[in-house]
């Protein structure tokens, strides 16, 4: 019997930094293997500067492969001109090894195929975009010969696959709950959302924060939305590694002492609060430098304000000599396996977040057995429980006195590590993938309404215009009764029949 085929989408999977939606999908791709799929990855890289096969797969991995000729630019724009009215092909890249790739081992999610359309994902968003004033569609991509059952799209995107269960993962609605934290055209955000929570098969979110959120904010009924938390996993190789190891690589690459600094890790960016840790980290007064890693983003220089030689270091005098101290230290990025070990090395991770819809840094500290402080509301504190130290994520002062707390007293540290461990051991691979699995199997045993109401393939409309009488029971069990039929009807907006003919 031939393995079903899974679509998995590489939106968040080509950014070269990562993020936690990144993780999310690769996750999920080595799960779906294990599941027994067949797993296809869809990416949105620029096309090849030739035909050849290795510079198709050379193009994959770098994009300064080369200058295409002006006939191939020609060519192409001329096919993506007659096909876009009807959708876009993806093409198979062929990775046969010649090109090296140990150096994205750690990036790269499993497959069996991957599929290439250039700037797939942007094209989704401008017809979404150009359509959304009249009547709001989505692109329609297709695999030629190798049609998926099932595609998975890890990132609110206005895309689908014809013919195939197409399920989108929602895994926040930050942009309408923190709307001043985020870029996002809200207008626009709210009504892709909205269409997606209508036309998918199934929504899939990550936390019941985030599943509330999505019945409330979206109307999306709680039968048509699935939350299967997310699993977390550290290879053995980074989390077992001697101690002696972590602690000369600390040491030696961000001159801190192992288990003698504070730690935050994530995009520097409103909804992360770093502007309140810090503030919070400075007003505990404590000796223990706090060592931020991450990418400075939108509004970063708003929340790094107080990170300046006269608020975050200070003079020390060591026999004649006399050093700079510095309090506050700033990253931009530590590879994956020097990240570990930094989680290891800390004295505390600090993750006071104003809203996730996961929070997978509080967890991956928990599993390394690192003590946390982080918010007490929303996810975080659903995923955390009570085995993190929980603040007011708003109030600083709070913040500070956590800090001071966890700095001073060595019994919390290791009470909160101890169970800590405990609590990320409930979230692992095996658990995710029963709950993946049965939600794979259930969407993918939805028929259509016709084939429900007669219990056959699919057939003509006349099932439904004249139903005989034995569907008779089973079209008002599945609709309800015709009075409720007619209320969804009135509700429904008209765009929404138009959309099912365009699409």
């Amino acid at each position: 019997m031939s393995k079903k085929r899974i679509l998995i989408d590489g939106f968040n999977l080509g950014l070269e930094t990562g993020t936690g939606v990144a993780t999310y999908a690769r996750n999920l791709s080595f799960c779906a293997r294990d599941l027994g799929y067949d797993v296809n990855v869809l990416y949105n890289v620029r096309e090849a500067p030739g035909i050849h096969t290795l510079l198709k797969e050379i193009a994959f991995f770098d994009p300064y492969v080369g200058t295409p000729p002006a006939w191939l630019v020609w060519l192409r724009q001329l096919r993506q001109l007659l096909s876009s009215p009807y959708g876009v092909s993806a093409r198979k890249v062929p990775i046969t090894g010649r090109v090296i790739t140990t150096t994205y081992n750690s990036r790269l999610p499993y497959y069996d195929t991957i599929w290439n359309s250039p700037d797939v994902f942007g094209r989704a968003e401008r017809l979404f975009y150009l359509s959304s004033f009249l009547f709001p569609t989505r692109l329609r991509v297709k695999l030629p010969h190798h049609q998926p059952h099932l595609a998975h799209w890890t990132y609110p995107l206005p895309i689908y696959v014809p013919g195939a269960k197409n399920i989108y993962t929602l895994h926040d609605l930050v942009p309408l709950r923190l709307p001043y934290t985020t870029l996002d055209d809200k207008r626009r955000y709210f009504h892709m959302t909205r269409l997606l929570a209508r036309r998918a098969d199934h929504i899939v979110t990550v936390s019941e924060t985030s599943k509330r959120d999505l019945i409330n904010l979206l109307g999306v009924r709680e039968d048509r939305v699935t939350n299967t938390y997310q699993a977390v996993e550290i290879p053995a190789k980074y989390a077992n590694k001697p101690e002696d190891v972590v602690q000369r690589e600390i040491e030696g690459t961000f001159n801190v002492r192992y288990k003698e600094y504070f730690l935050f890790f994530g995009a520097i960016e409103p909804k992360k609060n770093v502007g309140r840790l810090i503030e919070g980290y400075l007003g505990s007064k404590v000796d223990t430098p706090l060592l931020i890693v991450g990418k400075l983003a939108w509004k970063s220089e708003q929340e790094m304000r107080l990170v300046n030689d006269d608020a975050t270091s200070y003079l020390e005098q060591l026999g004649s000599q006399t050093f700079r101290r510095r309090r506050v230290f700033h990253v931009d990025y530590a590879p994956f396996p020097l990240l570990v070990s930094l989680i290891r090395g800390a004295k505390a991770v600090l993750f006071p977040s104003l809203y996730e819809g996961f929070g997978l840094p509080v967890l991956e500290a928990m599993k390394l057995g690192t003590p946390v402080l982080t918010s007490n509301d929303g996810a975080l504190k659903e995923v955390a429980g009570d085995n993190a130290l929980l603040v007011d994520p708003y109030d600083t002062r709070a913040i500070a006195e956590g800090i001071a707390e966890l700095d001073r007293n060595a019994e919390l540290r290791a009470d909160l590590s101890a169970r800590g461990k405990r609590r990320a051991d409930l979230f692992s691979p095996e658990a995710y993938q029963i709950k993946i699995g049965e939600l794979y199997k259930r969407v993918l045993a939805q028929g259509t309404l016709k084939a429900a109401l007669v219990g056959l393939p699919p057939k003509p409309m006349d099932a439904l215009v004249d139903p005989s009488p034995a569907a008779v029971p089973a079209l008002v069990e599945t609709l309800g009764p015709p009075e409720r039929i007619a209320a969804t009807s009135a509700e429904g907006p008209q765009n929404e029949r138009f959309e099912d003919r365009s699409e």
